[in-house]
């Protein structure tokens, strides 16, 4: 497991400029656009708000939404709806996730996690593997959330850690004795499995 970094009682203001920071640092390696992948949710899209009025190079920068529910996207719980309402007017690409998509290197992998430990859409039921062959995949949480009960399209543990650094932002107490119990080994959840694969920089505001 990495060392991970805990940045507790960040609020959003604190988050949005770290995450550009890692942008600049990220867009100022190449002359080429850089992709990110975001989590969905609602903790992320005041984040979102903040940095769409930030002075970035958004033409850049391609957005991938780390998973989605299978829905329309001018449904509300679409998140690359969503996404693209918010970074699309500023200029970044949204790049919505389907089935047979192709991620690519990602600069930074935003992560949210749920309560039962679940990251992106791989919830413990979808047992999701640190060596799955597949980049994207669908699934159905089980127990449908009831807040969003849709079929998933999600990226994989290895997609999402095919990138430069992974950064989570979890909100609660109930979420953080999750993420301890990840980092010290208590258990086998999705984010722990990710976790003990990653080989990278973590950083987890809590």
């Amino acid at each position: 497991m990495p060392k991970i970094q805990i940045i507790e009682n960040a609020d959003d203001k604190a988050i949005a400029e770290w995450f550009a920071q890692r942008l600049r640092a990220a867009l100022s390696l190449t002359s080429d656009e850089i992709a990110v992948t975001v989590p969905g949710g609602s903790t992320p899209f005041p984040i979102f708000d903040l940095l769409a009025k930030m002075n970035l190079p958004w033409h850049r920068i391609a957005v991938w939404p780390g998973d989605d529910r299978i829905v329309e996207e001018e449904h509300p719980a679409s998140n690359v709806g969503k996404i693209r309402a918010r970074l699309e007017p500023v200029g970044a690409q949204i790049v919505p996730l389907t089935e047979d998509a192709q991620p690519p290197h990602f600069a930074v992998a935003w992560l949210g996690m749920g309560g039962d430990g679940h990251v992106a859409s791989l919830f413990p039921n979808t047992d999701p593997k640190v060596n799955d062959r597949h980049a994207v995949r669908r699934l159905t949480p089980d127990p449908l959330p009831p807040e969003a009960p849709f079929d998933r399209v999600s990226l994989t543990i290895p997609s999402l850690l095919d990138s430069d650094e992974i950064m989570f932002v979890i909100r609660g107490a109930e979420k953080r004795a999750v993420l301890d119990g990840a980092i010290r080994g208590e258990h086998d959840l999705p984010v722990a499995r990710l976790l003990g694969a990653a080989r990278h920089k973590v950083t987890c505001f809590c």
